[in-house]
């Protein structure tokens, strides 16, 4: 089994974070397997799969969320054969249709290999206080 390169887990996760700063709903969607899980401190629930963020997605835009800046800092990566963990620091920008808001938190993003391509597998957000 393959260990993914620590540049290669750099790469993807920074165009996670790249296809989220410019609400780039197709490009930021097409980085997460279809099956990868969600855990967002701002739901009441873990989305079992990204169709169930995909639609999560869609109400916030409707409702008039756009992302207006996304930076990542404080970056980890850890590779073992098959997959790998990155976690860093998120300090993000949104318009709602009440206002700006900004949050600070800690994202843990899971890889896995899918023959060459790195995929997304799981997301895992807190806040950071």
């Amino acid at each position: 089994m393959n260990t993914p390169r620590p540049d290669a887990v750099e790469a993807a996760a920074s165009a996670i974070v790249d296809a989220f700063a410019a609400t780039d709903r197709d490009r930021y969607f097409a980085t997460f397997a279809p099956d990868a899980t969600f855990v967002f401190h701002t739901e009441p629930a873990r989305l079992e799969d990204r169709a169930a963020y995909e639609r999560l997605w869609d109400e916030w835009v409707a409702a008039g969320w756009r992302v207006v800046s996304c930076a990542s800092s404080d970056r980890r990566v850890q590779v073992m054969p098959g997959a790998a963990v990155f976690s860093h620091t998120v300090d993000t920008s949104v318009e709602t249709a009440d206002g700006p808001e900004s949050y600070r938190e800690r994202e843990t993003i899971v890889f896995a290999l899918d023959g060459e391509e790195l995929m997304a597998v799981h997301e895992h957000l807190s806040p950071l206080t």
